[in-house]
This record gives C-alpha cells, structure tokens and sequence, in this order.
C-alpha cells in the first residue's frame, strides 16, 4: 500500500482518451492510499483510497466536470472544474461521473474506495458477512427446507438477487475456516490400499500362481524374467475425496452461473471471477488429478463426518445450496451500489448475537426465530432491513414466576403519548433493539398503562471519531494515519439518555460498539435503572459477548426478586399518576426534612376521634393519651392499618365541629389498656369499657399545623347519627381538599 498526499488518476472516457483528476488530502494526516490492482481485487476494491468523514480537494481537467451527490462533490464557484470530495458516513467504492461542462452526459467515472476509520475494518466485514450467512442457512434447515436438494438457479433473477445471494456464497468460501479445510485435505487426504497389475522381477516373488508359471514358460531360456502380478498401492480415488471434488465443482458452477446474471457490473464481476479462480485452483491441485467422478452421496462415511477438513466442507456444501437460495433485501443497506457498510453489517450481525443471548437467557424455544425466513418468488428470505420492525417473542418460565419477553429490532416509540400510554413523550425515537418484559397474562397495552412493562434498549455503534472529536482516549496509527479507539463516545452515551428519558417504561439503555471496555452504570442499587456501553468485537474469540451474558443473567435475577426496588418503584409510579386532576394545595405544610421526610399529604392517616367534654380534653392534654372503645364482640371499631399506623389526631364534639384539634400521634403505635389502666391514670369518670385501645401522644406537632381548623361532618368517614363518636381514618389530603378550613388569624 502508497501513501500519498496527492494523486492523479486518469478515467478512460473513450478508447484512446482519458481525462486527469488531481485529488490531494486536506488532512494533516495521511489519508490518500493507492493499492496493487491484485488487492484491489482480493478485496473487491478500488485502487485509489480515502476514508470516510474527510475531505479532499480535486481538480479535473479543463472542459470536465465531476458530478455525484450535492453533499460528495461540490465545485467551487469561481470554476466548476476544481472543488472538494466529501464522503461522509459512505464506505465503499464511490463511483463520480466525468461530464463535460455544460453537458449532462456521463464519460467515465471515477471510482474511489471510502475506507473505514477503524483500521481493521475489512476483516470485521468478512467475519459479519460469513457468520450471518452462517446462521441464515442454519434458519432455513430449521424451516424444513429440504437439505439435499439440489440449486437450480432461475434464469430470470435479477442482478440484485444474485448479488446479494452470491456474498452469503462467498462469505463461506472466503473464510478462514474454509481455506483451512481445504488445505488440510490438500496436505491429509484420504486414501485406501487396494491392487493394481504391474510387472515385476520374478525372482523377488514369494510364490507363483499358475498364471505366472505359464508366463515364465513361455520367456526366451535365460532371460531375466519379469512378469505380471497383482501389488498393493495407495490410491486418492476415494468416494469422500470425490464427493470433495464434487462439491468445489458446484461451488464454481455457481459463481458461473452468478456471473451471468450480473455482468452488467464491472467490479461485481471482478469479485465473482476471484470467488472462482480460487476454487478453480484448488480443483488444479495433484489430489483431485485422478479421482473420478461421484456416482453418490457418501453422507454416511465416516471420513467425511469426522475426519478434520472433510467434516467443514461438508457442512458448507449443505450451507452453500442453502445460502443459494436466500435472498436478502436488507443487503442492500450492506453493498448495494458498491456500498461497504460495516456499520449497517454491524448491526445486521450483532441482531443474530443478541437473538442467541437473549433466548439463551431467557430460555426462548428455537423455534420462535423461524419468523425471520420467509418464502418469496426467488425462494428464502430473511426479513431483516433496517427501518422495518422485526420482532422475536416467547414466554420465560421460571419455578417462581412466567414473563412475557419480546425482542424488535427497529422498533419505534411514536410521540406525543399521553400517559399512560405507550411510546415518547416527547419525539418519535426508533433504538436499534429492543427488549421489553412484562408479568404473563397480560398483554404488552394493558402491561404499558399499569406500568408493568419493562424496555431495555440497545444502539449499534461502529464508527468510531475522528481525532479533533476524542480526548486523550485517543490511539493515532501511525502508519495508516487514521484513528483508532477502544472506548465508546460521549455522544453516544448521551443518546441513551434520550432513550431513558423519553421513552416511558425504560429501565435502561446500552451502546454495543466493537472497542474494548464495557461500562455498566448503575441509576441507584441495581442493575436496573442503568446506562452504559457494552464492547462486542466481530471476532472468532474474546468477542466480548460474555461481559454481555453476565449482565443479561443479572437482569433475569432482578425480575425474579420480586422485592426490588424498581418493582416497588413502578408500583409508586402507578398509583401516582393515575389520577390526572392534581389539586392545588398552595398552603403552609412543614417539609419534608428530617423525620417528617416521608410526609406525603395522601400517605399520611389522620386519626379522626371523638371528644366527650371538657374534662376529657384536659386528661388528653395532660396525660398526653387518647382512648377509644376496642371490643371485639361489639366490634366497636374496625382495625385496619390506616387507623392503627395514623400519624395525627383529630379531636371533634358533636357540639361544635368546627371546635377541630389537631394532634401529633407517637409512632409506636396503640396499646390496649384496661379500665383499670386508665382509672390510675386518672381518667375522668368511670370507663364503662373493659379495654380500650390508647394512642400515645406527641407534644411536638408542627407550628404549620397550628393555624388550621376542619370541619369534620365534610370528611367522607364521618358518621351521622348514633354512630358520629365512632373513630375512622382518613389522610391529610382527604383532611385539606373536602373539610373546610377555618385560619385563626
């Protein structure tokens, strides 16, 4: 590979002309490559390269312009001949027109290959591409598709549906463990002994048949004798070694077949032509010079099932007819048009890795991923594209508890829902994955408005920033001149929070990026709410994937321990917010400080109690106690927790309502005294009661609370009647909105 700081390329726009464009790197950094036309081909390139998110200047000759998109090519005004290339977010080949000015006819293109900034980008493509064709054709043996049957390509599939059927092929031809299995076939054949007819000194036999005896018979006398006999030899010409043959014979059948339908595109071509040459040059090999052809199918050899190398090209000769048929519309975000997305791959591929995880986890059946594949009129197709929902649902059961468990990807969040609808409440938001659970028995609507519902969400971040966006987390290579890095961006983590804010129900939000370090952070105690980024690499080993599993085995024992925190929270939220109409209760309340810092006007139960006289308020006061009839025959009163936790007492006669005082309670609760209890604590008259259940009084009631007084005959458990000495419970809330209030002053 070249590095330069400028370059000229000159675009053939007729036999015998061409046309010259200049192009030089605005960057202090070198960022303008020339590759050989051989790896140009390897790889499916163009030979001249930059790098996504840079700009370069060009000039072309006089007379020419370079058209493309209004935000690639933008000629300066002063002459349209000079101006600058921008690719952006593009990486693949780009292919510029060459016009004449003033003309609208295209001459030539010029084509430049848009690298990744992350440096090892290619391999990372490679791996995504054969490990979805991997797991696709795995999807449709699981569809019943029938294995052993043979492809037969139709003639009239478009270019695009061969294309996107060929990279699935070429995925499994250009992997590493392909080319391996093919060596180690190369350098380990099979073999088998058997006997061929050859001549020999008749003197170096043992013993002699008939047919032999005749032979030397009938030689001249005194001859050195040699003679016709059976010896062992080893031989290649195996059934397993023939199925081989076979198989690398329909892997090249097919790239012909793929290039007929696509040759209308050069470099699409050139890509094909590769696939096959090299299948073509394992056939060349001495190995298959004298094995024969196959007359059947040696499925149950042993060899071939277990010996290292038959083994692999079996299995992808099973997934090579599979991948044949797929199409995959999709694709088109990957490499249509010449595109080299690695960051749409990224996503398609981490897609497949979280279905594994997450159905591992959760122990989601197989089965509930056969709705990825579908029939069409060219066969199979997967139904992932970005922008289009696609969910993946199933039930986890637990010995303690069954949820509801739903992973979509491209989910969107609609805005503007009113609570307690579903969805934003501020913009339409659509994360890359989703996964949402719920209690089984309900479904995902009902489980929203009760606040029941649970959405984790998950971004594909594979591009990295440039130099001037990074801090000293930062690592320049210094030979490639552009920048890699292993941690996720600021920018990125403040996504999330938009997911966590606006999306009702988010428990949490991740970026997935392929770098190095995973944060999870924590909202309060657990995992759950939380933020962060998890590193997941497209490589063979240490993908990082299993940092991933721990947290997801985290988040299935938080939805079992039904004693979390964020249960008891959504329980708070629900009741909170299921009233919509908020009373105004501008007035003077002590705040919620110190012991009082649980003081919430709807939570807090006022004691409503009766006062006979005078003299029974004096020995209240005094004694700092206050006594009502306990029963249990009589059943005078009904002890709920309302009555019996109350934190204030309210004091009313039925003389004079309005007379209301309002007193603070201990919060050790009542006791049960008997009549005896209170005689020698100086109640006065005599109890008619046996037992009566006694609250403690607090001296220390709040000065806010001194200014007030209510009318109780309003309250909604006040009695009327026989009845109105009877004590009930209501709350501060209940106390200020229905009683009317009377201010002393």
């Amino acid at each position: 590979m070249q590095k330069l700081r400028d370059i000229e390329v000159f675009v053939p726009i007729s036999k015998t002309e061409s046309v010259c464009v200049q192009i030089a790197a605005q960057s202090n950094v070198d960022c303008l490559w020339k590759i050989s036309t051989a790896e140009a081909i390897e790889f499916g390139e163009a030979e001249i390269q930059v790098v996504e998110g840079l700009t370069y200047q060009y000039r072309v000759a006089e007379g020419y312009e370079l058209f493309a998109s209004a935000k690639v090519v933008r000629p300066f005004k002063f002459n349209i001949s000079f101006g600058t290339i921008s690719p952006g977010n593009y990486v693949g080949t780009l292919s510029i027109d060459v016009r004449q000015v003033g003309s609208s006819d295209v001459l030539g293109q010029l084509h430049l290959e848009v690298r990744s900034v992350k440096i090892d980008y290619r391999s990372d493509y490679r791996f995504m591409l054969e490990e979805i064709a991997e797991k696709c054709t795995e999807l449709i043996m699981a569809h019943n598709a029938p294995i052993l049957q043979r492809f037969e390509p139709k003639q009239n599939t478009s270019s695009k549906v061969a294309y996107q059927r060929f990279c699935f092929v070429k995925g499994i031809i250009d992997s590493e463990a392909f080319s391996n299995a093919v060596n180690k076939i190369l350098v380990f054949p099979a073999t088998k002994w058997g006997e061929e007819e050859a001549e020999v000194d008749a003197r170096k036999l043992r013993r002699l048949n008939s047919r032999q005896l005749r032979q030397i018979a009938n030689s001249p006398r005194g001859a050195v004798l040699k003679i016709n006999a059976l010896k062992k030899a080893e031989s290649l010409d195996t059934p397993e070694n023939r199925f081989i043959k076979y198989a690398l014979e329909q892997f090249a059948d097919v790239c012909t077949v793929f290039y007929d339908a696509i040759e209308d595109n050069p470099r699409h071509v050139a890509e094909v032509r590769r696939v096959e040459e090299r299948i073509r040059l394992y056939l060349s090999h001495n190995v298959f010079k004298d094995v024969g052809r196959l007359h059947s199918l040696p499925l149950q050899s042993p060899v071939l099932q277990r010996k290292s190398g038959y083994r692999e090209i079996l299995r992808a000769w099973i997934f090579f007819d599979l991948a044949a048929q797929l199409s995959w519309e999709g694709g088109d975000d990957v490499y249509e048009g010449g595109k080299k997305d690695v960051a749409a791959l990224y996503e398609y591929w981490l897609f497949f890795k979280l279905v594994d995880v997450i159905g591992e986890n959760f122990l989601l059946k197989e089965s509930n991923l056969l709705g990825l594949i579908e029939h069409t009129k060219d066969g199979m197709g997967l139904k992932l594209k970005q922008g289009r929902l696609l969910a993946v649902e199933g039930v986890f059961e637990a010995p303690s508890r069954k949820l509801n468990v739903q992973f979509c990807y491209n989910r969107t969040f609609s805005k503007g829902s009113t609570y307690p609808n579903k969805g934003s409440w501020t913009t339409a938001l659509r994360p890359d994955y989703t996964l949402s659970i719920w209690p089984f028995g309900l479904n995902s609507d009902e489980a929203e408005r009760q606040e029941l519902i649970v959405h984790l969400h998950f971004d594909a971040k594979y591009r990295i920033a440039h130099l001037k966006h990074f801090d000293d987390e930062v690592v320049a290579d210094s030979e490639m001149g552009i920048v890699n890095s292993t941690k996720y961006r600021t920018v990125d983590l403040l996504k999330m929070h938009t997911y966590r804010d606006a999306i009702r129900r988010t428990a949490g939000a991740y970026v997935l990026y392929p770098g190095e370090e995973s944060d999870n952070l924590r909202g309060f105690h657990e995992i759950l709410p939380g933020l962060g980024a998890f590193a997941i690499r497209p490589t063979r080993s240490n993908t990082g994937i299993f940092t991933f599993k721990q947290f997801l085995r985290e988040v299935v024992k938080h939805f079992l321990n039904r004693a979390s925190q964020r249960e008891r929270m959504s329980a708070y939220v629900f009741k909170t917010y299921q009233a919509s109409d908020v009373p105004n209760m501008n007035i003077a309340l002590p705040e919620a400080l110190g012991k009082n810092r649980d003081l919430l006007l709807d939570e807090t139960t006022v004691l409503v109690g009766y006062c006979k006289n005078e003299q029974h308020l004096e020995w209240i006061l005094s004694a700092s106690l206050y006594n009502t009839r306990w029963n249990a025959e009589m059943e005078s009163i009904n002890l709920n927790s309302r009555l019996t936790g109350a934190r204030y007492l309210l004091l009313h006669n039925k003389k004079n309502s309005l007379q209301s005082r309002l007193l603070k309670l201990s919060a050790a609760g009542p006791r049960i005294l008997s009549r005896k209890d209170l005689i020698s604590r100086g109640y006065p008259g005599r109890p008619t009661q046996a037992y009566y259940l006694v609250f403690e009084i607090d001296p220390a009631l709040e000065p806010e609370f001194k200014n007030y007084q209510w009318d109780v005959t309003q309250l909604e458990g006040y009695r009327k009647g026989r009845d109105f000495a009877l004590p009930f419970a209501t709350d501060l809330l209940e106390l200020f909105v229905r009683a009317k209030i009377v201010n002393e002053e």
